[in-house]
């Protein structure tokens, strides 16, 4: 059975949590998740994030309609960063963008590599 006591927390006692799309393989987002968002994704499906900002939980999608479904949750070899593999329906960046790492850095220049989704 699954211990979340085992990953490795920073001093916040928060993880980073990588969101990439099951199907695809497209890298979304990244978020923390503290022990309590990890129980709650795993007993909902829902993933469930620790919003810093906020001091509170943050299920993604619950405002938005942009649901993460978590397909499987992986944990790296030094148990101190999580990998969600989801479903993700609509786009999963807070500027309406499919993924949140819409920016390239290319000879030394940003570039915009993703416009908004539309609608």
């Amino acid at each position: 059975m699954f211990d979340p006591s085992t990953l490795r927390f920073d001093a916040n006692g928060l993880i980073p949590a990588i969101a990439q799309d099951a199907s695809s393989g497209e890298v979304l987002m990244m978020a923390w998740m503290n022990a309590e968002s990890v129980a709650r994704t795993l007993e909902s499906g829902r993933v469930t994030y620790w919003s810093r900002s906020r001091q509170s939980f943050w299920i993604k999608g619950e405002s938005s309609g942009h649901v993460q479904k978590l397909v499987e949750m992986r944990v790296d070899c030094d148990r101190d960063c999580l990998l969600m593999l989801v479903e993700q329906e609509g786009p999963a960046c807070h500027t309406n963008r499919r993924s949140c790492f819409y920016t390239a850095v290319r000879e030394g220049e940003e570039v915009e590599i993703m416009e908004p989704m539309a609608g």
